[in-house]
């Protein structure tokens, strides 16, 4: 047999909602938040994490396992964000490289330049994820490749 609320309970029901909305804490102003208003609005965060082997201290950049002891025990650090190019990828239209982190890690990530940038140039972080958490991390030229004569 179905059973239909009572109007008392439907009421008391109704005012113990609106006792749990007035207790919960209100919702941060949207210039508060880090995150952009719109989900394809550029996001500009610099700040770059990375992860630290608990066990041998091999830093890794989004591993689930470490490659060098197999431990899946990381502790996340913040990288300074400046790097070498070590190899560039692909063609010149997708500018991606290859990027060893001043931390020792390797970053594959996109750089900014129309040109396409030599092994050796110094780059920097620009943004360490793209918009709604797809693509590579951007970089910037900050330094050409040194020129060494023989």
């Amino acid at each position: 047999m179905l059973q239909t609320d009572t109007l008392e309970h439907a009421l008391e029901h109704t005012e113990s909602v609106e006792d749990r909305e007035a207790a919960a804490p209100a919702p941060a102003p949207a210039a508060a938040t880090s995150a952009p208003a719109t989900p394809n609005a550029p996001a500009l965060c610099r700040d770059l994490f990375f992860q630290r082997c608990l066990w041998c201290g091999t830093p890794a950049y989004r591993r689930s396992f470490c490659r060098a002891c197999g431990s899946v025990s990381f502790t996340r650090e913040r990288s300074e964000g400046s790097g070498v190019v070590v190899r560039r990828n692909g063609q010149a239209p997708h500018h991606t490289c290859f990027v060893a982190m001043d931390e020792g890690f390797n970053l594959l990530c996109e750089i900014t330049a129309t040109a396409p940038v030599a092994v050796g140039a110094r780059v920097s972080v620009v943004r360490s994820v793209a918009p709604l958490g797809q693509g590579l991390p951007l970089v910037e030229l900050t330094a050409p490749p040194l020129q060494r004569r023989w």
